[in-house]
């Protein structure tokens, strides 16, 4: 049996020339594999559930036809898009304006509760079309995946030796918890790295801040929790650490994630398939005493500002820059 001709181009799937149009201006020029397999059964009204790798066009695939939709029956309310986090449902909603311009599409962006979520869950499923464009688990081909084992006590210095190493690539450094973030970006502050941090604690209005100084590169390595761990679409991450993987590699381009794991971690072991390339050890352990300064610092300056917990819209953006300003001052005295 001959396998069915894949689908080259957004005509072929039955979307309209207007919307064809905007794809073409946001560079896109052919359907992705979900959006291809998603699309005509979207278009024909089914309802759908779709599984495909991270950065892979799932917005576009419910997206256009949503929006073609609205172009045979235009309405004031039309659609409703629910996402896990308010950044992403920011990222969603710039992408329904973009594709949208041409017909005067307007978004707005709602944070609710857990218990309304729930409802309209409950009142949304009615036998969908499963589309499993790619394994739960797997990862785009682009994305090379890397690990190290290192002993816990010089964790942050392998951390900092690659961010040195890479310092002319963007990368993201996913930690477990809110204070961790602003620890860490603290410190690689003090060792003059362009680091800025985003976590839960934050407000909204700074999470955004350091989400767009990030894609605008006026810093390159963003500390983050799981709050910057999904669907962002941050187009010129070339590194990841730790996990969330998905953030790099995306839309065809390629990435790196580099897990370090210590004794601690030995189950992270075997969720690993490629081995970071071997890195002297000696090399490596020349930082530490730069690091042991840098973190000893930070942590006085935490100490200083009431310990390590903070209440949410505390400026923990305004610590790290001022340590950044310093920092450079110090630099041009040498």
């Amino acid at each position: 049996m001959e396998d069915k001709e894949e689908v080259k181009t957004f005509k072929e799937l039955g979307v309209v020339d207007q919307l064809i149009e905007a794809c073409d201006s946001l560079g896109w020029k052919n359907p992705s594999k979900i959006q291809a397999e998603a699309i005509p059964h979207a278009l024909e009204g089914k309802d759908l559930i779709g599984l495909a790798q991270t950065g892979s066009g799932k917005t576009g695939a419910f997206a256009l036809p949503i929006l073609q939709a609205l172009l045979e029956a235009p309405q004031a309310f039309f659609a409703c898009v629910l996402s896990p986090t308010r950044e992403l449902a920011i990222q969603i909603a710039e992408q329904f304006e973009a594709l949208g311009s041409s017909i005067g599409v307007k978004s707005a962006v709602l944070v609710g509760g857990v218990d309304q979520v729930q409802k309209l869950q409950r009142a949304c499923l009615r036998n969908p079309v499963k589309i499993e464009a790619a394994s739960k688990y797997s990862t785009v081909d682009t994305l090379k995946q890397q690990f190290r084992f290192v002993p816990a006590k010089h964790k942050d210095c392998y951390l900092v030796y690659i961010l040195i190493e890479k310092s002319g690539s963007t990368s993201m450094v996913f930690t477990r918890t809110c204070e961790a973030t602003r620890l860490l970006a603290l410190m690689l502050r003090n060792l003059g790295l362009r680091a800025i941090p985003i976590s839960g604690q934050m407000t909204q209005a700074k999470r955004l801040g350091a989400l767009n100084k990030f894609k605008a590169g006026e810093c390159n390595i963003l500390i983050c929790t799981d709050v910057a761990s999904r669907g962002l679409d941050i187009p010129s991450v070339d590194m990841d650490y730790i996990h969330r993987v998905g953030r790099t590699a995306r839309a065809g381009r390629s990435g790196v994630a580099i897990s370090l794991v210590n004794q601690y971690e030995l189950e992270w072991y075997i969720q690993i398939e490629k081995l970071i390339g071997m890195t002297e050890e000696a090399e490596v352990l020349l930082l530490l005493e730069r690091v042991t300064e840098a973190k000893r610092l930070s942590l006085m300056k935490i100490k200083e500002t009431g310990g390590g917990k903070r209440r949410r819209g505390d400026d923990d953006e305004g610590d790290v820059e001022k340590s950044h300003t310093q920092n450079k001052k110090s630099s041009k005295r040498r």
